[in-house]
């Protein structure tokens, strides 16, 4: 069966593990999907993950899941850019997430990174999902 979203199938993968309470949860590998991954990790919403290989040789990827105090540490993640309806913004468009307190993940030209990111390397994009 052919996935018209993958990146929005990895988001919702991490949604509903976490509202039951998962330590990880596994999602089919792609380089999008690990930038995004990467970014995550690196602004502290997700432990990590670990890229390994199944039976039939197709890539896999397992998220490990943060909580703080038995509560998620993801509260709100959203899809921004849809196949249906891509969203791009300059630097100056991008949007802050509660006032700076989440994340936007912008996918540009020097690669996938953060919205302060983006905005200190000057650069806009396609708005790829929000979190908060």
């Amino acid at each position: 069966m052919s996935m018209n979203d993958p990146l929005g199938d990895m988001l919702t993968r991490i949604r509903n593990a976490q509202m039951r309470g998962k330590s990880t949860v596994k999602s089919p590998a792609s380089k999008l999907r690990a930038w995004v991954l990467d970014v995550l990790a690196d602004e502290g919403y997700i432990r990590g993950y670990e890229k390994s290989e199944t039976e039939n040789g197709q890539g896999e990827l397992t998220i490990s899941l943060k909580y703080f105090e038995g509560t998620p540490v993801i509260r709100d993640l959203k899809r921004v850019s849809k196949p249906g309806r891509r969203v791009y913004m300059g630097v100056k468009d991008i949007p802050s997430v509660r006032n700076g307190l989440g994340v936007s993940i912008v996918s540009t030209p020097k690669g996938v990174m953060s919205d302060a990111a983006a905005r200190s390397a000057n650069v806009g994009g396609e708005v790829l999902c929000t979190v908060f």
